[in-house]
C-alpha cells in the first residue's frame, strides 16, 4: 500500500467517518490483496478502499443499503469476472465474522467490480 492509500484509511479514521475496527478491516484486506500480488495503490485501490470502508460502517450502524437499480447490469458484467466475485464473497464472509456486517449481494458485486479493476492493474 502505497502512502496516499494509507492517509486516505487514516483520514477516513481521524475524521470519524468509519470505526477504527473498520479502518483495521479494510487495511488487513488490502495487505491481502498485495500479498496476492496485486498492484495496491491509491490509484489502483482508492476507490475500493473507500466504499468498503463505507459500506461496512452503514451496515455496523444499523443503516439500511438498499439495492441499486443497476444490479443486473452490474452482474452482467462480472460474468467475465469469476475470480473477483469469489474473492468479494469472501472478503464478504471474513467481514461478517469479524465485524459482524455481511454485505448484501449487491455490494458484494460493487467489491467485485472493484476488485475487477484492480486485477486488471496488477501482474498478471
Amino acid at each position: 500500500m502505497d502512502d496516499q492509500l494509507a492517509l486516505r484509511i487514516r483520514l477516513f479514521r481521524e475524521s470519524g467517518q468509519v470505526r477504527p475496527e473498520v479502518a483495521a478491516f479494510v487495511t488487513e484486506e488490502l495487505a491481502a490483496l498485495a500479498a496476492g500480488g496485486h498492484t495496491v495503490t491509491e490509484d489502483t485501490a482508492g476507490m475500493l478502499t473507500s466504499h468498503l470502508m463505507m459500506a461496512l460502517t452503514r451496515l455496523l450502524d444499523g443503516e439500511p443499503i438498499a439495492a441499486f437499480t443497476t444490479d443486473e447490469q452490474v452482474a452482467d458484467e462480472l460474468a467475465d469476472h469469476p475470480e473477483a466475485v469469489a474473492r468479494a464473497r469472501e472478503i464478504s464472509g471474513r467481514a461478517e465474522r469479524a465485524l459482524g456486517a455481511a454485505l448484501p449481494e449487491s455490494e458484494i458485486n460493487f467489491l467485485a467490480l472493484h476488485l475487477a479493476v484492480l486485477a486488471q492493474h496488477s501482474p498478471a
